[in-house]
């Protein structure tokens, strides 16, 4: 009973972490981190509703080994570090102005609860956009944030509905 338990965990794992990706990145590069299979990625994103602005996204991918060693198989750690830089002439569509902004892209990080967000904020003093990266989980103390700032001056710049 014990190898068949074994043996459907060993199977269902590379299933599960299949599903923790997101749908609109591209990998750009995989990074071996140490010799037990740890891995730094980086992602490559568009904002869906601002054209001429590509993000780049590092988070950690842990090995067999590592998840194996801590006991928490179907989970990666909640930390990322994003920059945001203008790929070509900004169109900026119908986007969230508010304080909150709106999520852009999320990426679980494991089976249920915990998701690696970006959500994109308008400064509007300042005529620029902020790309926030940050964990979905309840944590305790600080969480694990990164963020990167995308003017918006200049004659590259085109709001669809008026400029707020």
């Amino acid at each position: 009973m014990r190898r068949l338990t074994l043996f459907l965990t060993a199977l269902a794992l590379p299933i599960t972490l299949a599903g923790c990706g997101a749908n609109n990145t591209q990998e750009v590069a995989e990074i071996n981190n140490d010799w037990t299979g740890n891995e730094i990625k980086i992602d490559a994103f568009n904002d869906e509703k601002v054209s001429g602005v590509t993000c780049h996204m590092a988070h950690f991918d842990r090995g067999v080994y590592d998840r194996l060693k801590k006991g928490s198989w179907f989970e990666n750690p909640s930390n990322g570090s994003i920059n945001c830089v203008q790929t070509g002439p900004i169109i900026v569509g119908d986007i969230d102005t508010d304080k909150s902004g709106e999520e852009v892209f999320r990426q679980r990080q494991s089976p249920i609860f915990k998701k690696l967000t970006v959500r994109r904020v308008y400064d509007r003093e300042n005529d620029t956009l902020i790309y926030l990266v940050y964990s979905r989980r309840v944590v305790d103390g600080s969480a694990k944030m990164s963020i990167a700032s995308v003017p918006l001056y200049g004659d590259d710049v085109t709001w669809t509905r008026g400029k707020p």
